[in-house]
């Protein structure tokens, strides 16, 4: 069976944490060697596996670290990884301009991958949207994700990353053609405007849909997680593929080869 990967968890707690311990416990080639957490644990956890609020001792036990936390987590856990290198898989969403300079730079020492989804078919989608972009390109684009109410940042990385898609394919910079929101008399829409609108509530895991209007059709592109089972998994593939690569920065989509 060749070598178990020594994988760890930093966020152990929160929802998607818990559904990688789920996950990691029953995959014969990873072993699931520490916890990291600041809160207690209110669910079982396996015995073996140790806890711990220290990110030396997490780093000190795992070939690789999955993270799932906030921003501010994500970087505590660069800034030791500057200190300790260490392979990454990174599905924090929300990081400003200068947590991904940080991320960058820890990635000049270790392989870490950073996705703003870990969904495998939100990378396909991703890969989508780049094309149809670039060959509908009298269409319109508007985007719309909706997630739980939980969810505290808005629009979702995930959003913001098929917009980046998109945008690129037409030779556009997402930050100057945004827009997250419409009210009043706003004049008719421009030509390279693509809107992100965020909808919250209930208990929905996750849903994007890129649509493509023009005269007389329209087509839309959506994905919608069902379990959190999805973003789990796609972090587990990304872990035993990124163990075996140099250092650098990588997404899901290089992951499989999109």
């Amino acid at each position: 069976m060749g070598k178990v990967l020594r994988v760890s968890i930093h966020g152990s707690t929160g929802r998607v944490g818990r559904v990688l311990i789920e996950n990691l416990k029953s995959d014969e080639r990873v072993s699931l060697t520490a916890l990291h957490a600041i809160d207690e644990f209110t669910f079982p956890v396996p015995p073996n596996a140790l806890k711990t609020d220290s990110l030396e001792t997490l780093f000190n036990a795992s070939d690789v670290v999955i993270d799932f936390t906030a921003p501010s987590g994500t970087e505590a856990l660069l800034k030791q990884a500057l200190v300790t290198p260490k392979a990454l898989v990174i599905g924090t969403t929300g990081l400003n301009s200068e947590q991904l300079d940080l991320l960058k730079k820890a990635a000049k020492n270790a392989p870490i991958l950073y996705s703003t989804n870990m969904s495998l078919g939100v990378a396909v989608l991703n890969r989508l949207v780049a094309l149809a972009s670039e060959k509908l390109r009298d269409f319109d684009i508007e985007i719309v994700e909706q997630h739980h109410r939980f969810k505290k940042d808005a629009p979702s990385g995930t959003a913001l990353t098929l917009g980046e898609r998109a945008a690129k394919a037409r030779g556009l910079a997402l930050d100057k053609v945004r827009i997250s929101g419409r009210d009043g008399i706003i004049g008719q829409r421009s030509k390279d405007e693509i809107a992100i609108m965020a909808l919250r509530g209930g208990d929905i895991v996750g849903r994007h849909t890129v649509g493509f209007y023009n005269d007389g059709e329209f087509i839309e592109l959506n994905h919608t997680a069902t379990s959190r089972d999805t973003f789990a998994k796609g972090a587990i593939y990304a872990a035993k593929w990124i163990i075996n690569q140099p250092n650098g920065l990588y997404t899901i989509n290089d992951c499989l080869g999109l």
